[in-house]
């Protein structure tokens, strides 16, 4: 069995198998998962390693404990004191590697549709080779010539693809709103328990969000000040009641009955998490007191309601019995391979949304703009570059949220039925 398992780890690592995390007392694992955990385990690797580029500790820890530190420094060419293997510069060139390295899997994996083709296998295997190239793209950003220019144009890509990446999270949890809505909406006509779940997970997140918003009125308001916090709050609550009104507004029940206050609520809730993390966020000079359903979801793809069947856990795959040739599947490398006839989720777009995660990455580390006297020991400490990224996101998603409510009165179109 330990040869098996031995046997199957080289495959994964040095082949197309796709990878079962050893031991034989773990349940098996979909290749699907396995596979997307592993690219998340990567990206997660580089994050620790930029947390600790961008750590004012570390790198003096370093100095202080490691033998010959300046003439190791010297002899790599890093700088006297290896400076230019910390701080926000290092960020962005390791940063750079990580998405080169998504964006050229994104390119390689357009258009496979399932997992039988070479580049469905180079996707699925092969880890740790693509380890290697992973370091080797990160390392190679050191050596790009002109530095300074590519550190200038990068962080406006940087800027850019962050942007979109919150974009793309927002969507999706405007996505997740209507989805969740419709699939529990759907239970009702047969099991009328449904609508109590509707209706007390409607009442939960609706006093989340307004015991939220009260609480941040009496903690980051005063009587005689704050004036800018207590117009935020007010106007981010106007629209959480703006939201909940037109989604249950008679013009928008006729082309969409399905829409409801569960996903107002949901919205409303997410609003208030946003508000109290950009209100967090400010500086301390201020006083206080990739699955394919994803990718659909960005495509505009909505099953019909009368074909959903109500779950409580709608996010994963209604297909919960596995086929007679996967429950045979006793010894040996314990992963089930569940796309054979077609891809379980888009592998391009999977890439694609982990480079813009890469950018996302770079530029919250190093503290958007304000990336000169960014340190990880100060992230915490708030700044108003990452206070107002979170406040415009917080209006993006109720923007995004009402043209999903207010497009088909404008243009009837099935990719905005819910």
């Amino acid at each position: 069995m330990s040869a098996q398992c031995c046997a199957g780890q080289l495959a994964c690592c040095c082949g197309n198998a796709g990878c079962s995390f050893c031991c034989g007392c773990c349940p098996k694992i979909r290749q699907s998962r396995s596979t997307r955990f592993m690219y998340a385990l990567y990206f997660i690797l580089v994050v620790i390693l930029c947390c600790i580029m961008m750590s004012n500790t570390v790198a003096n820890e370093m100095r202080e404990r490691i033998p010959f530190f300046e003439d190791i420094c010297k002899g790599i060419k890093a700088g006297d004191t290896c400076e230019k293997l910390v701080g926000y510069s290092a960020v962005y060139r390791v940063c750079f590697g990580m998405a080169c390295f998504f964006f050229i899997f994104c390119l390689l994996t357009l258009k496979v549709n399932n997992s039988k083709s070479c580049r469905a296998y180079i996707h699925n295997g092969f880890w740790f080779f693509k380890l290697l190239l992973l370091g080797a793209m990160c390392s190679g950003a050191f050596f790009i010539p002109d530095q300074e220019t590519f550190l200038n144009a990068w962080r406006y890509v940087g800027a850019i693809g962050g942007f979109l990446f919150i974009g793309i999270q927002l969507l999706l949890i405007v996505e997740f709103a209507h989805k969740w809505n419709k699939n529990w909406t759907a239970g009702t006509a047969t099991n009328k328990l449904w609508y109590a779940c509707l209706s007390l997970v409607t009442l939960i997140m609706y006093s989340i969000a307004t015991g939220g918003l009260i609480l941040m009125a009496v903690f980051y308001t005063q009587k005689d000040g704050c004036m800018e916090n207590k117009i935020l709050l007010g106007v981010n609550g106007g629209l959480c009641l703006l939201i909940s009104v037109v989604a249950i507004s008679p013009c928008v029940q006729d082309r969409q009955p399905h829409s409801g206050l569960l996903q107002s609520g949901l919205i409303s809730c997410y609003v208030t998490y946003l508000t109290f993390s950009a209100l967090s966020s400010k500086p301390v000079e201020v006083l206080t007191s990739t699955t394919r359903s994803s990718s659909d979801a960005l495509q505009g793809r909505y099953g019909a309601p009368e074909l959903e069947v109500a779950r409580c856990c709608f996010c994963f795959s209604s297909g919960g019995e596995d086929t007679e040739e996967q429950q045979n599947v006793k010894e040996g490398p314990r992963v089930i391979y569940d796309e054979k006839k077609s891809t379980v989720y888009t592998y391009s777009y999977f890439h694609f949304v982990f480079f813009l995660a890469s950018l996302y990455v770079m530029m919250t580390i190093t503290n958007w703009f304000n990336y000169e006297s960014a340190n990880i020991e100060s992230f915490f400490s708030g700044s108003w570059s990452i206070f107002w990224v979170k406040m415009a996101s917080c209006w993006i998603c109720v923007l995004l949220y009402l043209g999903t409510l207010i497009a088909p009165l404008c243009r009837p179109s099935p990719q905005f039925s819910v």
